[in-house]
């Protein structure tokens, strides 16, 4: 599937600002199952300097500051991917027990399993629990594949938990979500990366997008689409596979990978420092165009905005095409 995905994230302050920093993580990494083929990053106001990195998890980095005045401030990325056919249908029951796996992560020296065994371990969002511990139990029962055991929890979840845009925050601890059996699509998948460290076993979080549709008859907004999260479980056989608990599937060719880490704040798409402004409005507008003719994608119904006279950073080379 081809795909440009335009995102705009909008905040309006009642009192001017005089200064920012800021770091960007909207542009979609290269995977082996993506390629990246443009992106360009627009920012309103201008702004007085800007470095492109990589992170410590390999996620595509734009640092940027602004030293004018100013009560309104844009960021946009616009990228248009290419995204690979899911592969063939995994055998659940042949792939190793999860004891057996968390074993390895303990003892095995290698390469992959030292890179894998630090998203084994608690994070700021997602700390220890032993309710999240016993949530899981129900899931990871003694021999059990892993592969069918994270399965399992991603159904639960969806059986179990209700979408609620207005239930959570970011400062929503997993402690309520659990309890009130409600929160978003960051909040499930912080959920069940929890429940999965909780069993000494590597999770890591994956922000990125998914194409959505109105409802039948209703014709799709500009913007109308919105950020998305899942989650990650690292196999030592297969390496990390892709599980999404809010639509309980296994992500594919529709799923648009943006960056991964120990869990949201690794991956905030706009985060930085202000001076002045005390109180602002946020927006944020993102749109999925599915360039295949006849797609088909999946029903939600998020909120848009939009940006206007952005400074354009230089696109992106392009990447080189999937093995």
């Amino acid at each position: 599937m081809r795909y440009r995905v335009t995102h705009t994230t909008r905040y309006r302050y009642r009192d001017m600002v005089a200064l920012s920093y800021n770091e960007v993580r909207m542009q979609p990494r290269a995977c082996p199952h993506q390629q990246l083929l443009a992106s360009t990053l627009e920012i309103s106001p201008k702004p007085s300097d800007y470095r492109l990195r990589s992170d410590f998890f390999g996620n595509r980095v734009t640092w940027f500051s602004i030293r004018e005045p100013h009560r309104e401030f844009a960021v946009t990325a616009i990228s248009d991917i290419v995204v690979a056919p899911v592969p063939a249908q995994l055998d659940w029951c042949e792939s190793a027990d999860w004891e057996s796996v968390k074993a390895a992560l303990s003892a095995d020296t290698g390469e992959a399993m030292q890179e894998a065994r630090q998203f084994s371990l608690t994070s700021p969002y997602i700390p220890p629990s032993a309710d999240l511990a016993e949530y899981a139990g129900a899931s990871f029962t003694p021999g059990r594949p892993l592969i069918e055991a994270v399965h399992d929890l991603m159904q639960r979840i969806f059986r179990d938990f209700t979408f609620d845009p207005h239930f959570s925050n970011l400062a929503t601890p997993l402690s309520e979500v659990l309890e009130h059996r409600r929160g978003v699509c960051q909040d499930f998948a912080h959920l069940a990366i929890g429940c999965i460290r909780s069993q000494g076993l590597a999770a890591r979080y994956v922000s990125g997008y998914i194409e959505t549709l109105p409802p039948p008859g209703v014709e799709k907004l500009i913007g109308a689409d919105a950020s998305h999260a899942w989650f990650s479980v690292f196999l030592p056989e297969l390496g990390w596979l892709d599980f999404d608990p809010t639509n309980n599937q296994l992500p594919g060719d529709r799923h648009i990978t943006v960056a991964w880490g120990r869990d949201y704040g690794d991956v905030a798409p706009l985060k930085g420092v202000i001076f002045g402004g005390q109180n602002h409005e946020l927006t944020v507008s993102v749109s999925v165009e599915n360039l295949e003719p006849d797609a088909v994608g999946i029903r939600g119904n998020p909120t848009s905005a939009a940006a206007d006279n952005p400074a354009k950073i230089p696109p992106l080379n392009p990447t080189p095409p999937i093995p």
